[in-house]
């Protein structure tokens, strides 16, 4: 089967991450997996992206346009670079995270609201699944890395879950992170039991 996920935010935010992962995970279950990370402005707060390609031994680094079966974007504004890549019927799983850029901050430009982001994905012909920021669950009274909960919501929401593993994401995420595998698998398991609060 192959699958194409699109992944946009900044720097900081783990949206590499989240792309490793599923990479890895696919490895795993001896799943064919090309990843294509652009970082050029990955500096906290710069943009980032990724894209990974799932199912075929050889192809192209970049996902055509309304090519994309997923989107996960980790920050509202960035959400508007991916919505063109997203094929009708796809999935759009946006954490809400609102990082104002410098222009913005100063009134010099706008900033888009969920319902512009909203309406864009809706007239993509994709769902979205959007999960706001502050319901992001306490690990031992710390919260949870966000990036790792938005990776559960994924499985958890759209086709992603039929395509990988889940014991393979997890083997992924305790292979990464030996020492923080407890609090890290909680923030995946926490995604994926996640309540979507808006669908398109």
């Amino acid at each position: 089967m192959n699958y194409d996920i699109y992944l946009v935010g900044v720097g900081g935010q783990g949206v590499l991450t989240i792309a490793e992962l599923i990479t890895e995970a696919a490895y795993l279950q001896g799943l064919p997996v090309n990843y294509y990370p652009t970082e050029g402005m990955a500096q906290r707060g710069g943009f980032v992206k990724a894209q990974v390609r799932l199912g075929r031994r050889f192809v192209g680094p970049n996902i055509p346009e309304k090519g994309a079966d997923l989107a996960i974007s980790m920050e509202l504004s960035e959400s508007l670079k991916a919505v063109r890549f997203l094929k009708p019927g796809g999935d759009f799983v946006l954490w809400g995270h609102i990082w104002l850029p410098t222009a913005a901050m100063l009134g010099k430009a706008p900033y888009p609201t969920l319902d512009t982001v909203r309406g864009q994905i809706e007239r993509a012909g994709a769902r979205l699944h959007y999960l706001d920021p502050h319901n992001l669950p306490l690990f031992q009274g710390e919260l949870v890395p966000d990036n790792l909960y938005v990776l559960g919501a994924a499985l958890g929401c759209s086709s992603l879950g039929k395509v990988l593993s889940v014991e393979a994401v997890k083997q992924a995420v305790r292979g990464r992170w030996q020492k923080a595998a407890e609090r890290n698998l909680f923030a995946l398991q926490a995604g994926m039991e996640a309540l979507i609060e808006v669908e398109g």
